[in-house]
């Protein structure tokens, strides 16, 4: 699989052209609502609001062809609420994009 920040990069890039400034700007706009996303995972309690987090962080995701992030999404879809294992796994994700995440 790619590199979750240089698919990002890539569909950017060639949605917008090569403007560095906007890039990093769309860029971090993109790891915000991902961890505006986690955060939610984090908190949700019930299968509707774990569900609903997993929907739009695949949403998202999939918006700026983030396969990987895409997978992860399904695979809470797909588990229980609160699972530490995906969760884990979806920080370590976008933490690749920016460490202090």
């Amino acid at each position: 699989m790619a590199y979750l920040g240089e698919a990002i990069d890539a569909h950017l890039v060639s949605a917008l052209g090569d403007d560095p400034v906007l890039l990093r700007e769309l860029r971090r706009a993109f790891l915000d609502s991902a961890l505006g996303a986690l955060d939610l995972l984090q908190r949700a309690r019930c299968d509707a609001n774990w569900m609903q987090a997993a929907q739009r962080l695949k949403g998202l995701a999939a918006t700026f062809h983030g396969t990987e992030l895409v997978a992860l999404a399904d695979d809470a879809m797909a588990g229980a609420p609160g699972d530490p294992a995906i969760l884990r796994r979806i920080r370590a994700l976008l933490r690749e994009i920016d460490p202090l995440a």
